[in-house]
């Protein structure tokens, strides 16, 4: 008896100090977290009192304060819109709700065409109000999208340049295909497709997803700051420009690229591919419901799927031409997938603070 006493005894330490210990890393890994998004809220208002109390432009030094404090991190998750619009649909905002929570040691970022310089805190407030949904985030980022700094010292600024827009029939897509790839190159992390939503988190910093068999996706890729192959796709993208036909400037170029190098990616499992240092991920890691069937998202299942073999679902948004969208009480597959993984979303729409769909 005395010996089973003191076995349980060792148990019940051993279990405690786990406890703590896992804990104590949770905070630490918050406490770092804080730290940079505090860190870059200080520098802000500090550089925008004194442009103020010197008569300068804060706007010349806006971008440098969140270089320096967040996205030169390298390991941010990105979005982008690249619209005039700021009334983003629910679904826009579950995608970016739900990889705040997968990855909560990450930035979200969500460069947003249509929003004005955010000078001071107070302006950064106001956007925060305006999605109240994701307001209680702290590790989002609402930032202005402007292409020209963006582009600048890439292949795309020369193409950019001398492009007409008004004679783009796929502008605001092939403007995003360009955006994305940039984005990385200059900041390092991941890119993510409004219309996909986090389950679970990737476990790789490079990688690549198929979308299918043999093509290679642009909708969800990640990679370090100035990756090589992030140039090539710049300067293929630049070379074979054909902005009038569908996917030629996104998955095209991703795959032409990759192929290029490493062929077409065979799976014989759902285990990740490989070339040089880049992992390819099978179309199961995001594309589990491929395009095709993508109006089961918004239908009731009799058995809802687990998704064990995902890291993300992408919705096909653009394949919605019938504008279907999350109905609360409809026992669909997307409203249990935004119950589970973008509650504060789901929320909102039960009080009308987003858009429907």
């Amino acid at each position: 008896m005395w010996r089973q006493q003191r076995i349980l005894t060792i148990v019940l330490f051993i279990v405690t100090i786990s406890f703590f210990t896992r804990n104590l890393i949770k905070e630490k890994g918050k406490y770092i977290q804080d730290s940079i998004i505090q860190n870059a809220r200080a520098s802000r208002s500090s550089i925008a009192e004194n442009a103020a109390n010197h008569n300068i432009n804060p706007t010349l030094n806006y971008d440098n304060v969140l270089l320096r404090n967040v996205l030169q991190k390298g390991n941010n998750i990105f979005f982008i819109e690249t619209t005039d619009r700021m009334n983003e649909p629910a679904l826009v905002l579950c995608s970016i709700e739900s990889a705040a929570r997968v990855y909560p040691d990450r930035t979200v970022v969500f460069f947003m065409e249509g929003l004005g310089d955010i000078i001071t805190e107070d302006d950064e407030k106001k956007v925060r109000e305006h999605y109240p949904t994701l307001s209680s985030y702290k590790n989002i980022f609402f930032l202005p999208l402007k292409l020209e700094k963006l582009f600048a010292e890439t292949p795309f600024m020369a193409w950019y340049e001398k492009i007409d827009p008004t004679k783009e029939i796929y502008w605001t897509h092939v403007k995003s295909d360009a955006c994305r790839i940039a984005m990385i190159w200059k900041y390092g992390g991941i890119y993510m497709d409004t219309d996909v939503i986090s389950i679970r988190p990737i476990p790789e910093d490079h990688f690549l997803a198929a979308a299918t068999l043999t093509r290679i996706s642009n909708g969800v890729f990640g990679l370090s700051i100035h990756h090589k192959l992030l140039w090539e796709f710049m300067e293929n993208f630049v070379q074979n420009y054909k902005g009038e036909v569908w996917a030629h400037q996104g998955p095209v170029v991703f795959t032409r690229v990759t192929n290029k190098h490493c062929g077409v990616p065979k799976f014989t499992s759902i285990d990740h591919g490989k070339c040089e240092n880049i992992f390819y991920f099978h179309p199961e890691r995001f594309y589990p419901i491929f395009y095709p069937s993508w109006k089961k998202y918004y239908e009731v299942w009799e058995n809802l799927p687990t998704f064990n073999n995902s890291y993300g679902l992408h919705l096909w948004n653009f394949m919605n031409k019938e504008t279907k969208f999350m109905v609360v009480g409809s026992n669909t597959l997307v409203e249990h997938l935004y119950q589970q993984h973008c509650p504060s979303t789901y929320e909102g729409i039960l009080k009308n603070k987003t858009t429907l769909y």
